[in-house]
């Protein structure tokens, strides 16, 4: 295994870390004499085999139903100086509820403190005034910290980028879990924000959000060569010094083989990622024309600002992975996703664009013209029956 340092923490920390959202039995809370034993099991054997290859961070949520339980039964097991313990809890209005939620945690996780607590999915300017208002959440964790139960203290994020540099530039985090990886760039000033305040930089789900790189399309394995689309997205983050994990939320022990090639390739990855980098920019320009593929994200709306609350740039750009790399299944994923994603992907489907009026709201696009019909021919490929947030399952 390879460790960076985790910015003003100087915690060394994997490069890949261990994430709880996939290995647990329940989504919901569930009294811990219901998991069966073939669940715990597999969690345990998950998490010692996240150690055994030198993945000492483990990161969880109150958020991710039993799954700090479950923990909770192994992890006080091992030499706690061994261990990277990070859980997350939703920011409140009322703080009090917040501390409460966090000693509950620790409870749960069975630890009389946590290395890493993150403020939980400040995803709007609404929850991130709870969290740094004078008296909000981030007050009550930095006592939890001079009480000894949180040594840093940082947040996670699927916010708009003005929400996350914001944040960022408070100055009163140790790190950021962010989205970042090869097909969404959209984050990187937030990335370089974080690194002049020498913060720690997680992405979050690089294999899942990254792409569905579990089960990639059969265009996106042959642009990829000589690696898997896993290995390619893997190497691409971590070519990137200014990121320091990766969250591989495995659900089986065998779900890390794939990540760990990654680490024979870091050293030469400005030998091998260039000629993928080629062919991957060459057949989106094939597909969707150079204008478009250069200048599609310019001057697009926030959903508040568009008619029918329409996610008009998440819309673009899962239809341009879809027409430039095969990524259909990935599209209508996050695609049907959307009206159904509260503030952690927000907006609408394109189900109305024949009913209203966009000229407005794309005055500053070049391809203002063009829109209207590229969101119908998305809804036409990407519709579907809607999904719902693992948590909601």
């Amino acid at each position: 295994m390879q460790y960076r340092r985790f910015g003003r923490t100087n915690l060394q920390i994997p490069v890949f870390s261990c994430g709880g959202m996939r290995y647990q039995h329940s989504w919901k809370d569930v009294p811990a004499f219901t998991i069966p034993r073939d669940r715990q099991d597999n969690l345990e054997a998950t998490i010692r085999r996240s150690l055994e290859v030198g993945i000492h961070h483990i990161e969880t949520a109150r958020g991710y139903g039993t799954s700090e339980i479950q923990l909770g039964r192994i992890l006080p097991t091992f030499p706690r100086q061994d261990l990277i313990v990070q859980t997350k809890v939703s920011p409140t209005k009322d703080p009090k509820e917040f501390r409460r939620t966090v000693e509950t945690s620790l409870a749960n996780l069975k630890l009389d403190h946590v290395d890493l607590l993150g403020l939980h999915g400040i995803n709007t300017a609404e929850l991130l005034d709870h969290s740094i208002r004078p008296g909000g959440c981030l007050e009550v964790a930095q006592q939890l910290q001079r009480e000894g139960k949180v040594r840093f203290i940082g947040f996670s994020t699927h916010a708009p980028l003005p929400v996350i540099l914001t944040a960022i530039e408070t100055g009163q985090f140790d790190y950021v879990n962010l989205h970042w990886y090869y097909i969404n760039q959209f984050n990187w000033p937030a990335i370089e924000a974080a690194t002049r305040h020498d913060m720690g930089v997680f992405i979050i789900s690089p294999s899942n959000k990254g792409g569905n790189l579990y089960s990639p399309p059969q265009k996106l394995v042959d642009l990829c060569q000589p690696l898997s689309p896993m290995v390619f997205n893997d190497l691409f983050c971590l070519n990137h010094p200014q990121v320091h994990t990766l969250s591989i939320g495995a659900a089986r022990p065998g779900d890390f083989d794939e990540h760990l090639k990654t680490l024979d390739y870091l050293h030469r990855a400005d030998e091998v990622l260039p000629p993928i980098l080629e062919r991957l920019e060459q057949e989106a320009i094939a597909q969707l024309g150079e204008s478009w593929y250069r200048t599609w994200h310019e001057g697009l709306p926030d959903p508040s600002e568009t008619p029918g609350g329409i996610n008009i740039p998440v819309i673009l750009w899962l239809r341009n992975l879809a027409i430039a790399y095969d990524m259909v299944e990935y599209g209508q994923m996050r695609y049907n996703l959307l009206g159904n994603g509260g503030h952690w992907f927000p907006g609408a489907r394109a189900e109305q664009v024949d009913r209203l009026d966009f000229r407005t709201c794309l005055a500053n696009s070049h391809h203002a013209d063009r829109i209207p019909d590229a969101l119908k021919d998305a809804h036409r490929r990407l519709g579907g029956k809607t999904v719902q947030r693992l948590s909601q399952s």
